[in-house]
């Protein structure tokens, strides 16, 4: 039992065995890093400073950009001193990590799935969209993806933080995640796989069908248009989108959906560090690059506005 509650603390072993690889990795992570600092304040600024992005689809954008934020600031400053030197953790830093990486997790999953909600009314119940997305139901819709998330972080971590961990204590993976602390035990863990799959129903499975049913829509409506500009608006609106979800789920499944051999788990070792450095960086750089109103922002920002009605 001893092995339970000890405060001793983990090796996050990370790729140990290669250190000329980690010191690669190292300048990829800071770079990646930086990008999601710069990138999400900029666009959480812009949605609040800008009128014209005081829309609903920018307000969960924010949600969703600050989420980014604290994800990867819970993460890879420890990423980086453990790819540099010390690999260790203490037993309440991990305790720290696990709770807001299931936290924030989930409220990532909730919030794309609103969106997509978002942009189904937008498209297609667009004559009683301001009617129907108004700006509480939007207060209402974020503040429960927050809420709901935290209640299943709370009930989630504590048994996995109670497993009895074998006592070499090293950690196969860069950051305390559910999986690796699973493989950690020494014990029965039948239970603690249960409930992993039966909340990666919940957090992963029922989200993307939401999502999927939401598209099915988009996609029935789009067929029926018959103007070229309004496909095209319909896939400037949506695919940004759909690129964050593509990001999120195929990292997501790549690291969960894997057999046992030493290859797939160095593999999804990859996929779990992408899903925490990558994804944050590319969704900035999605919609800082090739979202047009946040570069008009910008634009206005810097006191370089033009007349970009007809742009």
């Amino acid at each position: 039992m001893a092995n339970q509650s000890s405060p001793g603390g983990f090796l996050l072993l990370g790729f140990s065995e290669h250190p000329g690889l980690e010191r690669i990795l190292f300048v990829v992570v800071l770079t990646s890093y930086l990008l999601t600092l710069v990138g999400n304040t900029l666009i959480i600024l812009l949605s609040v400073q800008d009128p014209r992005l005081h829309s609903p689809m920018y307000f969960f954008l924010s949600n969703l950009f600050f989420l980014d934020l604290c994800f990867t600031t819970s993460s890879i400053p420890q990423m980086l001193v453990n790819l540099w030197g010390p690999k260790t953790i203490s037993f309440l830093g991990c305790s720290v990590q696990l709770f807001i990486f299931l936290f924030l997790g989930t409220t990532e999953c909730i919030l794309l799935t609103v969106m997509a909600f978002n942009h189904y009314v937008a498209i297609c119940q667009s004559l009683h969209y301001t009617t129907i997305i108004h700006p509480r139901l939007c207060w209402q819709l974020a503040s429960r993806a927050w809420v709901i998330s935290l209640l299943e972080s709370v009930v989630g971590t504590p048994p996995t933080l109670h497993l009895p961990f074998c006592p070499h204590r090293q950690v196969d993976d860069f950051v305390c995640e559910v999986l690796a602390l699973i493989r950690l035990s020494c014990g029965n863990t039948t239970y603690d796989e249960i409930q992993m799959a039966v909340a990666s129903i919940l957090i992963l499975v029922l989200p993307l069908s939401l999502i999927l049913v939401s598209y099915c829509a988009i996609a029935w409506v789009v067929l029926r248009i018959n103007s070229t500009k309004g496909w095209r608006k319909t896939f400037g609106t949506c695919s940004s989108h759909l690129a964050m979800v593509t990001l999120l789920y195929s990292s997501v499944i790549a690291v969960y959906l894997q057999s046992q051999n030493s290859y797939a788990r160095k593999r999804g070792k990859f996929f779990g560090l992408f899903y925490a450095v990558g994804t944050p960086a590319l969704n900035s750089l999605i919609y800082t690059l090739r979202n047009k109103e946040v570069k008009r922002a910008f634009m206005r920002l810097l006191g370089k506005d033009r007349d970009t009605r007809g742009s």
